[in-house]
């Protein structure tokens, strides 16, 4: 069953495509997923904090933040360039130094998807995913068709289904990740997920039928506690796993 402590920050190999998947490894630079910690800096919280773009505009200095976006052509090409550090930054298993450059990523470009998309990511080390869907509901008012924000966005809905049992979070995280398949198919652990959710709703043909899909497209997207949970329910029609 996928849980909260369920939860991973994979690195697809070539692009900044982190997803929700299986484990939360250990941060590097500081904290410890869901233990209680003293009040953080703002600047290590998601949006500061829940600061306005103005408010934290003059937390972070404005003349400092001026002067960061002054080495680039525009503030869209900045904010652009600080969301994938902060990407680079979550698959070195850095989130306080990956939050802070997603904030700034904010910061520069209000409209950009990334940092709420990042921001989401490195949320999701807490407890329960109700400030990771926050932020990732963020994003995808932005970047409505973002197959990465559909699929993690979707992933945590199932995470939440999988504690509380609300039938809307299943039926929302499913209508999610079909819409990540349908704007790129080859998104593999959005299949994976799509999988974990036939398996709540009992229809397990077509959840190996999407285990093998996300499988063919990627190994590493492979949910073995998935695997073995359908093998209870019923044999693997292909015959690969056993």
């Amino acid at each position: 069953m996928l849980t909260t402590a369920g939860l991973a920050l994979v690195l697809l190999v070539g692009s900044p495509r982190l997803a929700l998947a299986q484990k939360v490894r250990q941060p590097t630079d500081g904290g410890q997923p869901g233990a209680a910690a003293a009040p953080r800096p703002a600047r290590l919280q998601p949006l500061f904090g829940g600061l306005s773009p103005a408010q934290a505009t003059a937390a972070y200095g404005a003349p400092k933040l001026e002067a960061v976006a002054k080495s680039f052509a525009s503030k869209e090409e900045a904010s652009a360039f600080f969301a994938t550090k902060g990407f680079e930054y979550l698959s070195e298993n850095q989130p306080d130094t990956a939050t802070s450059r997603f904030n700034l990523a904010w910061l520069l470009n209000p409209r950009n998807a990334d940092p709420y998309r990042g921001l989401g990511v490195v949320a999701s080390s807490q407890p329960t995913p109700d400030a990771s869907i926050a932020l990732l509901q963020q994003a995808l008012a932005i970047a409505p068709n973002n197959t990465l924000v559909l699929s993690d966005l979707g992933t945590s809905h199932l995470i939440r289904y999988g504690t509380g049992k609300k039938k809307k979070d299943l039926t929302t995280g499913m209508d999610l990740l079909q819409r990540a398949v349908a704007a790129d198919a080859t998104n593999a652990n959005a299949w994976q997920q799509l999988a974990r959710g036939y398996y709540y709703q009992e229809k397990y043909p077509q959840a190996w039928e999407a285990v093998h899909k996300g499988q063919a497209l990627s190994t590493a997207s492979l949910d073995f506690s998935l695997v073995s949970d359908l093998l209870a329910k019923l044999p693997d029609p292909q015959g690969t796993f056993k």
